[in-house]
């Protein structure tokens, strides 16, 4: 580790990693900086371990580091972070606040302190290929099978009947694919949405977590059955994680996917995508009379609290979050947080569904922030995969999570 390098760990997306790499450039020549960046790539997991599992960010290993919301109170509590308000008072990105939506800037403040800036976003969403639904020949077809019109499925019944559908593995086709890779994030997203799609909450009156509930059961059996549909649902489902089950849709081998908004994106601006021009989203299912909900989890550039570059860090940042820069990760795949990116024209003409991300963020829920909220999504996303694994009663398996969950609040 070089002490004339600043050292930035970031979420591990290609993406992402290319954009990094041209706006450090970019930064250098616009500021003169010579320091040398590090850039290291890091999975989910490892990325949580490096910055706040191990105290990286603390201990002045990273100066910057990738942050997703649910990390924030856990690393809030512990004393992670830089806290930005001296930095934003004295030199603020240009259009601070208002060039962001309100939902990328509450979580990540506490006590009028605010601990990162927006990098990364894109609700959860229902991505489809818009070619499949539109063929003529699909949708008779569909109508003579069913006896009713071929549509994006509005309900989680119609989303497994479309699925069932368009499985094809002689084409390499598959109705869906889902991200179930037991990284403590996938599988636990999917959960939520399909309690909060059944009108459930995580949270008790009392504002604990609550995962043993007739709606959660209810979206856990449901989800357990069609993971479990070969007839409806990619093979690689189990192995994947959200990544790579983007870059399978991205290869055409799906026909929906649940998944955030920049994975449909990505099929758009990648050149090695096979379905650009051919996809499009929407709203995700819901069951019965629920309103329709999405999962708001977005990344942030935050400083660490014992680095030894902190202006530095905090400039290399300020001019990340620029309308240039931010319509440039956009461009590169990821998803730009400004309201400028969301509405810019060049933008929408490539990714012509890119002004629904306004509509997607009126519906989107956040996770609890709980500063043990790491151990808590490990219990849920263990009680997902026994529901997948084994052949334990839903009921059971929702029980015994929610006394792992109690005892680990207890001790805390």
């Amino acid at each position: 580790m070089s002490k004339e390098a600043i050292r930035i760990a970031v979420r591990k997306f290609a993406p992402f990693e290319a954009a990094m790499q041209k706006v450090w450039d970019k930064y250098c020549l616009h500021s003169g900086c010579t320091l040398q960046a590090e850039l290291v790539p890091l999975d989910l997991h490892e990325l949580h371990e490096a910055t706040l599992g191990n105290k990286g960010l603390k201990n002045g290993e990273w100066d910057v580091a990738h942050i997703n919301t649910d990390w924030l109170l856990e690393g809030y509590t512990d004393g992670a972070f830089e806290t930005l308000n001296p930095y934003l008072v004295a030199n603020a990105p240009s259009a601070f606040p208002e060039g962001w939506s309100n939902s990328l800037l509450a979580l990540q403040e506490f006590d009028g302190q605010l601990m990162g800036l927006p990098f990364h976003d894109g609700p959860e969403c229902l991505i489809y290929r818009k070619d499949l639904f539109d063929d003529a020949a699909e949708q008779q077809r569909y109508f003579d099978q069913y006896k009713t019109d071929l549509k994006p499925p509005a309900t989680w019944e119609e989303f497994r009947q479309v699925a069932r559908f368009f499985n094809r593995p002689e084409q390499n086709l598959y109705g869906s694919v889902f991200a179930c890779y037991p990284d403590g994030h996938n599988t636990v997203f999917d959960f939520c949405l399909q309690l909060w799609s059944r009108g459930g909450t995580l949270l008790d009156e009392q504002g604990n977590i609550n995962v043993d509930t007739k709606a959660a059961a209810e979206g856990l059996d449901f989800y357990r059955k069609l993971i479990e549909d070969k007839t409806a649902v990619h093979p690689g489902s189990s192995n994947y994680d959200s990544v790579q089950a983007g870059q399978a849709f991205a290869r055409g081998e799906a026909a929906l996917m649940i998944n955030w908004f920049g994975f449909a994106s990505v099929c758009e601006v990648d050149t090695a995508s096979s379905v650009k021009g051919k996809v499009e989203v929407t709203l995700l299912p819901v069951s019965g009379n629920n309103a329709s909900a999405s999962l708001n989890v977005y990344w942030l550039y935050t400083i660490g609290s014992g680095s030894k570059h902190k202006q530095r860090a905090y400039d290399f940042i300020r001019f990340a979050v620029n309308e240039e820069n931010d319509k440039q990760l956009t461009l590169e795949g990821g998803i730009g947080c400004r309201i400028s990116t969301w509405k810019d024209g060049a933008v929408n003409e490539l990714v012509p569904y890119y002004h629904k991300l306004e509509q997607l963020h009126e519906g989107a829920k956040t996770l609890p922030q709980k500063s043990n909220w790491a151990g808590i999504a490990a219990i849920i996303d263990m009680a997902v995969l026994n529901a997948l694994n084994t052949e334990q009663a839903t009921a059971e398996i929702l029980s015994f999570a929610q006394e792992q969950i109690t005892k680990l609040t207890n001790s805390a």
